[in-house]
């Protein structure tokens, strides 16, 4: 239904508009997805989901323990109506976060500047899906995620400071891994399933009235259906 639905509602956006969500469909993707885990400053979390957006990652999966995650408008950018936030706030949300990315095929990798971690230009993207975690700016990530991760990985650093920040630190490891998935052979785009189900999701967020027109075509879905 999603097919003939959207096609219905790209009537009613502009051509150009359509001929945009189109071309970025095809440059987003799953196989990397990011995790933030108890992230406290609004400016942060809002640089990383705006960096996400711009490399194409569509799934952010946020852990909220101690703190409660907040955006920023201002640094945002209006970025967030384009991806998915998935939340976990239950009393073990780490836990919640690593056990779900897990069974769905994902690899956990902790991005850490302490102990005998892979350097970032020795990460191996075609070993399969890839969570990275990014944890609070005060003290990293958990010992949670520290004991459930499949592999650390680290930035090399040269000055005596001993972390960057944490949107520095997921704007360059996100660039790195994306340019490696662009560059491999790896089937990293969305299916048609899930292309046609996002773009009605930015349809929906594009157009005005976007819920009053869907209900008007699915009156005229079933009364049509109801004829045959």
């Amino acid at each position: 239904m999603n097919v003939s639905l959207n096609r219905y509602l790209e009537q009613f956006a502009n051509d150009e508009r359509v001929v945009l969500l189109r071309q970025k469909l095809l440059q987003r993707t799953r196989y990397i997805c990011v995790c933030l885990e108890d992230i406290y400053q609004s400016q942060n979390a809002s640089a990383v989901l705006r960096t996400c957006e711009a490399f194409g990652i569509q799934d952010i999966h946020i852990i909220e323990d101690k703190n409660k995650y907040q955006i920023n408008p201002m640094v945002v950018k209006g970025s967030v109506k384009w991806l998915n936030l998935y939340k976990y706030s239950s009393p073990q949300p780490t836990r919640e976060a690593v056990k779900h990315l897990k069974n769905r095929g994902y690899r956990i990798v902790a991005t850490s500047p302490y102990g005998n971690n892979a350097a970032l230009e020795d990460f191996d993207i075609t070993k399969g899906k890839t969570a990275v975690f990014f944890g609070t700016e005060y003290s990293g990530i958990s010992d949670t995620v520290r004991n459930n991760a499949d592999e650390f990985i680290t930035i090399p650093m040269y000055g005596f400071v001993e972390s960057f920040n944490i949107s520095v630190s997921a704007a360059i490891i996100l660039h790195q891994m994306i340019m490696k998935l662009r560059k491999s052979e790896i089937l990293w785009q969305l299916n048609e399933d899930e292309q046609n189900e996002l773009m009605l999701q930015w349809l929906r967020t594009t157009i005005r009235n976007a819920d009053r027109i869907i209900e008007r075509y699915e009156t005229l879905h079933k009364h049509t259906e109801n004829k045959r």
